[in-house]
């Protein structure tokens, strides 16, 4: 459900922010940050009256991401449209935690309604709770998606920014006597091309050098380009979703990363209400999971 809403007042914001300005300056900003869960969000709401989408953008995007069409809109395009507002919050010297490192470890979004590429949405975005996490502090930035002043969709994304906690180092209880996760049974087989990156940016406008090419991404700590955290969700999406689907909740936790190139198997399980599925790399039996997630069809 929506809410965690901050008390403050709203911005209006005339146009969407540029995102790659944003994210330069959420890198200054954020030396001299000392991230702790018990730390003041700004209760800023920002609002973006009227977001367009288009056809064009629409399709382009639904192209990369693997669904068979830009009508209804991909349930995660939503996502992409207040990315710079969600960014732009996280960017701010006020912001608690230093946006340079941020890792996005789980996402949860709720559709309504069908949405088309022709709707004109507002989009309010807010930074709703910190809480602490064993490996640093999490924070959770919602976006809310309203037409003709309806709620139509809404996504709670969880970002980690980690430091040095008092059980940093020690594994849970849980991670020591439990077995992993169940291996579901594998239903497609993908072959993820080393400009997968490349091509997200494109549609998405998110153009982080970890995703772009090897040149870039090595300096970041990676050996090569990974694939985007949200191209892997909105390719299980597509497979996961029936076009049309009148409400739906669909989640998942980002595990890995991928790194491009690569072959990464979808397995999905149906369940009472929806279905379980998850984003796989290596041999069978030994596989590592990349993302795990499920859509629920009963909200």
């Amino acid at each position: 459900m929506p809410g965690d809403a901050p008390g403050g007042a709203s911005t209006g914001l005339s146009r969407p922010p540029r995102l790659m300005p944003v994210l330069a300056k959420g890198v200054l900003t954020g030396f001299g940050k000392h991230p702790r869960p018990d730390a003041e969000l700004p209760p800023t709401r920002l609002v973006l009256p009227a977001a367009r989408i288009g056809l064009g953008r629409a399709a382009a995007y639904a192209r990369v991401c693997g669904y068979e069409a830009a009508a209804p809109l991909p349930v995660t395009y939503p996502h992409i449209l207040g990315f710079p507002l969600a960014a732009r919050l996280m960017s701010a010297r006020e912001f608690p935690l230093p946006m340079l490192g941020l890792v996005h470890t789980g996402i949860e979004i709720t559709q309504y309604t069908p949405l088309h590429p022709t709707d004109l949405l507002e989009l309010t975005v807010f930074a709703g709770a910190l809480r602490p996490h064993r490996r640093g502090t999490e924070v959770v930035m919602t976006t809310e998606a309203r037409r003709a002043d309806a709620l139509v969709w809404h996504d709670r994304s969880t970002y980690l920014a980690r430091h040095r906690t008092a059980g940093s180092g020690e594994p849970r209880r849980s991670d020591a006597l439990s077995p992993g996760p169940r291996e579901l049974p594998v239903r497609a087989r993908w072959r993820l091309p080393a400009d997968l990156g490349r091509r997200h940016a494109a549609v998405s406008g998110d153009y982080n050098p970890i995703h772009l090419h090897a040149l870039t991404a090595r300096p970041l700590g990676f050996p090569r380009a990974i694939a985007h955290g949200m191209w892997t969700f909105a390719r299980c999406a597509a497979e996961a979703v029936l076009p049309g689907t009148p409400t739906l909740r669909i989640s998942a936790e980002f595990r890995a990363p991928v790194l491009l190139p690569a072959t990464v198997s979808y397995a999905y399980e149906t369940t009472r209400n929806g279905g379980a599925f998850q984003l796989r790399g290596g041999p069978e039996g030994r596989s590592r999971i990349h993302l795990e997630g499920r859509v629920e069809t009963d909200v």
